[in-house]
């Protein structure tokens, strides 16, 4: 019978992105692995694309990927054709190769042949598709988008866009960053991650129509809907500490893979270091970090590196060069595809895709001389299990199933488990009597793991 302090994880698949299923470990390491840069998705090559493109939302939905940006034209024009700061539809049949439809909604120079989905009021958007079986169709995409104060958008097909009410749904900014918001069903409730300030530090200054209240440093906050009309107090988000640099444009997600883990993807912002790149800019540069949570709330920011660096393009470091951008698609059998806008501020800002290994943030891994980890106690559903990894050529895994106490079961040791070397993202572990665990579904039990020159990124109890 479970503890207390026993996990019950059913069939969900578990990352290693915390401990929370980690109790001991010798000679192995958790190790964050960071995204490979691949080609330049979404370009600016359309007039009112001509300053700035980012602040893009991502999804795979109706078995198309799908991508809502930010386009912005530059301000010397934007007198002429009404325009300045718009939000614009791209899609693909891969996620690596996007085209911009034409649409035939809004007017840019007296033209709708364009493929701008919302004008005004505000910037920032990125839309998802409501899940929520109880809301009508004409409100089956949702997003926020700001104009100093945060508004609600919804939409039947994601395209055709209107106000879901006049007045703004959020007040107390500031929210000059993009804001993402989704349906939580693992709370019932829509949230919304915002900007928001906390502790002391360098003061803020007034940015365009933005008031900035107090000194402090660029934080993250949550705010929850049962509506998506009425929402709560945004709440500063927790990770143990005060925050002492500025972190924003978080990009949160749910990880479709694992359903009880929220993944961030905050931009770390140094304003004291001077810009290396070419041109004239404001101090400070800027990386991306990566954080996790079981419940949205609470972030567990154990990896402190940089996730994503700004690299060898000097158009990345200055000040705001790169961020991520919302959603994560699966393009490729073992692959991921996280996207990201870089060059800001410079003619050629754009959005990039990058690649990881599915499930891959983070893996537990030992070096040629091996090692092993113990799993915290938990209790499990199904009758296979399945684990995603990799060795070298000479590198092996091996798996024991232990009782609470750290005792072998019979049948399930490590002298039954034969050697598995491979590369694999669902390979099946077996004993020398078969892979049928069923007889200790339920049970409180740990998973002992012995490897050498090998990484272990994940595990999953089958049905």
């Amino acid at each position: 019978m479970a503890t207390d302090s026993t996990q019950d994880i059913g069939t969900d698949r578990q990352l290693f992105v915390d401990e929370l299923l980690v109790d001991k470990t010798d000679g192995v390491d958790r190790i964050l692995h960071h995204p490979v840069r691949q080609n330049v998705a979404i370009a600016p090559e359309n007039a009112w694309e001509t300053r700035a493109l980012g602040s893009a939302g991502f999804a795979y939905d109706q078995e198309v990927f799908k991508c809502w940006y930010r386009c912005d034209e530059d301000p010397n024009e934007a007198h002429k054709s009404g325009g300045g700061r718009w939000t614009a539809y791209a899609e693909s049949e891969d996620g690596v190769h996007w085209t911009k439809p034409n649409l035939g909604i809004f007017e840019h120079n007296g033209s709708k042949d364009n493929n701008i989905i919302w004008q005004v009021p505000g910037a920032n958007f990125a839309p998802f598709r409501d899940p929520n079986p109880d809301v009508p169709d004409d409100e089956r995409y949702k997003g926020v988008v700001r104009k100093r104060d945060l508004f609600a958008l919804a939409s039947p097909d994601g395209i055709h866009w209107r106000l879901l009410q006049e007045e703004p749904i959020l007040t107390e900014g500031p929210y000059d960053s993009p804001n993402v918001s989704f349906w939580d069903h693992l709370r019932g409730e829509y949230v919304t991650y915002v900007r928001g300030i906390v502790g002391s530090g360098t003061p803020l200054k007034r940015e365009r129509d933005i008031s900035i209240w107090k000194e402090g440093v660029r934080w993250i906050r949550r705010s929850t809907s049962k509506d998506f009309r009425t929402w709560t107090d945004p709440e500063s988000i927790d990770i143990g500490e005060t925050p002492t640099m500025d972190y924003y444009s978080n990009a949160c997600i749910i990880y479709d893979r694992a359903p009880g883990v929220y993944l961030m993807f905050p931009s770390r912002f140094n304003v004291v270091r001077i810009p290396q790149s070419d041109g004239e800019f404001e101090p400070g540069i800027n990386d991306i970090v990566f954080m996790s949570s079981r419940d949205g709330f609470h972030f567990d920011h154990s990896f402190r590196e940089g996730f994503i660096r700004p690299g060898l393009d000097i158009n990345n470091w200055h000040n705001r060069g790169v961020y991520v951008e919302h959603g994560i698609l699966h393009t490729a059998p073992g692959e991921m595809s996280i996207y990201g806008m870089e060059n800001s501020k410079v003619p050629t800002q754009r959005i990039r895709r990058y690649t990881l290994r599915t499930d891959g943030f983070v893996s537990m891994q030992a070096g040629y001389s091996g090692g092993e980890f113990t799993s915290s106690p938990f209790t499990f559903s199904g009758s296979s299990l399945e684990m995603n990894y990799s060795t070298s050529a000479v590198g092996t895994v091996k798996v024991e199933i232990q009782d609470v106490q750290g005792r072998p079961q019979p049948g399930f040791t490590l002298d039954d488990c034969p050697e598995m070397f491979a590369d694999e993202i669902g390979g099946a572990v077996a004993w020398k009597g078969g892979g049928d665990v069923g007889q200790l579904a339920g049970q409180p039990v740990r998973l002992r793991f012995w490897l050498n020159d090998a990484d272990v990124y994940a595990f999953k109890f089958n049905d």
